[in-house]
């Protein structure tokens, strides 16, 4: 078997190099801090206050006072809650008694008469009434 010397040099690029650009083979600095320019001064940094507080004041004679330049007052308004339970079939009426189901005698005639159909019709024709104030509902 023939052995093949590996390649040594770089192969070509496939697009024109960029002045400024990424070339293979160059040293990576990506994220590195680029040198100052030429003629720029940084601003001079204030570390009294770098810590965002102010700076103590001078210690004085006798007890310190504590002194509150803004007082805020919250005053909450109690929350008027109404708890209402729905029951299911209830009377809308009354809100006491619950509703009854009764057949009419329409729909127990057409249910005799019109059989099978006519078991829809009675079921349809259902009346439903509140034991508590008598309302009937249809």
């Amino acid at each position: 078997m023939a052995r093949k010397p590996l390649l040594q040099e770089t192969p070509p690029a496939y697009s024109p190099v960029i002045p400024g650009g990424y070339e293979y083979g160059q040293p990576n600095n990506y994220g590195a801090i680029p040198p100052p320019q030429p003629g720029f001064q940084p601003p001079p940094y204030n570390y009294a206050s770098a810590s965002g507080y102010p700076a103590p004041p001078p210690p004085s004679q006798g007890p310190p006072q504590l002194t509150y330049p803004n007082t805020y007052t919250i005053i909450q308004q109690p929350v008027a809650t109404t708890t209402s339970v729905v029951v299911v079939g209830g009377c809308p009426a009354c809100r006491v008694g619950v509703l009854e189901d009764s057949f009419t005698c329409l729909g127990v005639c057409c249910a005799i008469l019109f059989f099978p159909f006519g078991i829809l019709l009675c079921l349809a024709l259902k009346q439903r009434q509140c034991p508590n104030c008598g309302a009937t509902f249809g």
